[in-house]
């Protein structure tokens, strides 16, 4: 249990100030118990507050060089390097991530700042452009085409990678010359409080060019998201609160990364042990509780029993325990109500016919890697997204029937392929509605050097730190 006197205490920040909150939202320590942190809460009118604060930073942010930002951008990141202990034990308590993977997060997360950094040198280049005519009558035309700050950027953080998901978003806006309003998650915002204090404890900012409002989505998010001086909406998160966002934020700018149900469809020339092994991966991995999870394996029928023991081999590997025990790889879901939902779900597939192989244990917010096979096609596991450690294995016998299987859902953002025939991992990839394929291997969106992001209800746009740069920047045509 977390001493009460070691309880940390975190305020809001708007046009260059740290302030006291409408109210706190209370952090559980998923380590220990009890509580992690005491977080202020932004009221409606401390979120007026930042909108205005970035409105009026634009000017002085316009006015600033792309040098002079990917000084502030690499100022960032060797403070955020400095302070890696910090987070890391923030982002065990908070997220319930195991020490041994959240150790890597603040690394990560640096160089994602020293990439933006590179891109802000090369705006110019990259980003703008020389035209010439090329129309009866316009054959005398040149033209600077030249990139410019979009304005505000409202950042919406999710809970499940607090750290390195905030700092996509962030720091291609920074980089562009924007203001930056950030809304974490109110289950994990001490993470973000944190990163607000490194990021303007290093670089010299304008004030009101960032801007940290944590708080109730039903007490702000209407006022952040609705307001027309936000010019792009970066978010991450559910289908649901995307599409609610997007309801809100009329005519502006959206980069959302929402839900995902990738599946990995395994066909017989596979390798069955690496299969097996990335599966395994992808659905487990932070418990499940990434947008990128595998969710569903979709297994041609003469491979379906092999692979099914394959990954069960595989299960006693997930070892949970102590958060800061380096031998533990696997945790808690973010709240008992989520693992609840995950439990119904399992619950629901063996009631219409799975088998449970492995796990299906629920202890408050601690749910068992699970392994499900022989998983009905219209099993509600396989068409929602469970953000959960569940892998559940369902068959096909045709490869059109694989592609039909994995294209009927509204959720398109990832998708795994798993054969040794190049043509037809080409042909199937191609086929697959999914932002991003990877092809014999689980799906990763990486340091943000690929462009990644979702079709459908899975999201808009593309995030990454050069594709999320395109989406706040506007560019102005100088014609000469």
């Amino acid at each position: 249990m977390t001493d009460p006197d070691s309880l940390r205490s975190e305020r809001i920040y708007i046009d260059g100030q740290w302030r006291e909150g409408a109210d706190s939202i209370a952090v559980r320590d998923l380590a220990d118990g009890g509580e992690f942190a005491r977080v202020a809460a932004a009221g409606s009118e401390q979120a007026e507050d930042a909108l205005a604060a970035a409105a009026d930073a634009q000017a002085a942010l316009r006015e600033t060089t792309p040098v002079q930002r990917a000084g502030w951008l690499e100022a960032i990141a060797d403070e955020l390097e400095s302070r890696a202990d910090e987070f890391t034990d923030s982002i065990v308590r908070e997220a319930g991530k195991p020490v041994s993977s959240a150790r890597g997060a603040p690394t990560n997360a640096a160089r994602r700042f020293r990439l933006a950094a590179g891109e802000a040198r090369d705006l110019a280049r990259t980003y703008g452009e020389y035209r010439e005519g090329a129309t009866p009558g316009h054959e005398d035309w040149t033209a600077i085409v030249r990139p410019e700050p979009i304005g505000t950027v409202l950042c919406i953080a999710p809970y499940n990678y607090p750290l390195q998901t905030t700092v996509l978003q962030i720091a291609p806006a920074l980089a562009a010359g924007n203001a930056v309003v950030v809304k974490p998650s109110s289950k994990t915002p001490a993470t973000a409080a944190l990163l607000t204090d490194v990021v303007v404890s290093a670089a010299d900012l304008p004030d009101g060019a960032f801007n940290f409002v944590p708080g109730q989505s039903r007490e702000i998010g209407d006022t952040l998201a609705g307001d027309d001086r936000v010019d792009t909406v970066a978010m991450t998160g559910s289908s649901g609160a995307g599409k609610h966002v997007a309801s809100e934020s009329g005519i502006t700018n959206l980069v959302m990364e929402l839900g995902g149900n990738a599946p990995a469809l395994i066909f017989p020339d596979a390798d069955l042990s690496d299969a097996a092994g990335a599966c395994a991966t992808g659905s487990f991995k932070l418990s499940g509780q990434r947008c990128s999870a595998v969710s569903r394996v979709i297994a041609h029928e003469s491979v379906h029993d092999d692979l099914v023991e394959r990954l069960a081999a595989t299960m006693d590997s997930w070892v949970a325990g102590d958060l800061f025990d380096e031998s533990t790889n696997f945790g808690p879901l973010i709240d008992e109500s989520h693992a609840e939902e995950v439990a119904g779900l399992v619950d629901a597939a063996v009631e219409d016919g799975a088998d449970l192989v492995v796990g299906g244990e629920r202890d408050g917010a601690f749910h068992e890697p699970t392994l499900l096979a022989n998983v009905p096609q219209d099993a509600d596991i396989i068409h929602r997204e469970q953000f959960g450690p569940v892998a559940a294995v369902t068959t096909f016998e045709t490869e059109e029937e694989a592609i039909e299987l994995a294209n009927d859902d509204e959720l398109a953002l990832d998708a795994s392929v798993f054969t040794t025939d190049h043509d037809r991992a080409m042909r199937i990839a191609e086929r697959v509605d999914a932002g991003s394929v990877r092809l014999n291997g689980a799906p990763s969106h990486g340091l943000g050097d690929v462009p990644f992001g979702g079709n459908d209800a899975s999201g808009i746009n593309r995030e990454g730190i050069h594709a999320a740069i395109e989406q706040m920047i506007r560019k102005k045509s100088i014609v000469l």
